[in-house]
């Protein structure tokens, strides 16, 4: 099945945010600690335990909501339960509360992606940035943004940013080969995902955007290859059954990358100009 353009840009977009874009508020080898406005922390819990967490947290947090540290762990609590507009509410509270705490401010930008709402989003995460201490994880996330907002070259220019101050750092460069792909630079976005897999650090979500890059260029066989890596039979099929889906979007990418011959446009211009013809004979006859 073909998808639309826009179809495959939202593919590829999704694949931006879920492949260690540095939004998320848990996730991703991008998320740290303190000023850097993420919340990311422990290791992975089952879904009953981040209940547990939820209730405990929320519970510190009601009972003074002006603690950031507590609106940051309940908000984490609840982003790993997938409920990202609450997670949201809270940080938005929290922020109110402490409009100076870099980490909130951060934290909340990225919760502000999560649900769509990019053009704030930005707004947010550029108060959580200083110039004069440049934090490559808050650059990266806003990066990620202005490629959800179809900004690719702005968002290339803040992945360039955080590269200087953390050279080669695996998830930097997933999101800017991730970027590449949205801008149709297929070749450019493969050899920079190649480079953030060769990184210490990378993690299995650079080498499925790797894969989804090489699928998107046809070599199917190979893309399944990297993305059955490392991993069990049961996630490594659950990755190439969502490599296909992704992958049905690639002949558009093909098609939007290169210009049209010229019988493509006598084509295109005998199919615009029929529809007109026959209408105009209609009336004439008529």
């Amino acid at each position: 099945m073909r998808h639309s353009p826009g179809r495959t840009a939202r593919l590829l977009a999704c694949a931006t945010l879920i492949g260690c874009a540095a939004i998320g508020l848990a996730g991703c080898a991008t998320s740290g600690s303190g000023a850097t406005g993420s919340i990311a922390a422990s290791a992975p819990r089952n879904e009953a335990q981040w209940r547990t967490e939820a209730e405990a947290q929320g519970a510190r947090y009601r009972a003074n909501p002006r603690d950031a540290e507590a609106a940051l762990a309940y908000a984490r609590a609840l982003n790993a339960l997938g409920e990202r507009p609450q997670a949201a509410s809270v940080l938005e509270q929290a922020s109110m509360h402490n409009p100076n705490n870099k980490a909130v401010l951060g934290a909340y930008g990225r919760a502000l992606a999560e649900v769509g709402q990019y053009a704030q989003a930005l707004d947010v995460l550029s108060r959580a940035h200083s110039p004069d201490q440049p934090d490559w994880r808050i650059l990266s996330a806003m990066g990620a943004v202005l490629d959800q907002m179809g900004r690719h070259q702005d968002a290339q220019r803040y992945y360039a940013s955080a590269l200087k101050i953390t050279p080669d750092d695996p998830s930097v460069l997933s999101n800017l080969g991730l970027s590449y792909a949205l801008s149709k630079d297929l070749p450019k976005a493969e050899a920079i995902l190649r480079r953030a897999v060769d990184r210490p650090g990378a993690d299995l979500r650079v080498r499925q955007n790797l894969a989804l890059v090489v699928g998107l260029q046809g070599r199917f066989p190979e893309a399944e290859t990297i993305a059955r890596a490392d991993l069990p039979a049961e996630q490594a099929s659950a990755n190439v059954a969502y490599l296909k889906q992704m992958l049905a979007a690639r002949s558009d990418l093909a098609a939007n990358a290169a210009p049209p011959t010229a019988t493509e446009k006598r084509k295109k211009a005998l199919a615009r100009k029929r529809p007109t013809e026959e209408r105009v004979s209609a009336a004439t006859i008529n």
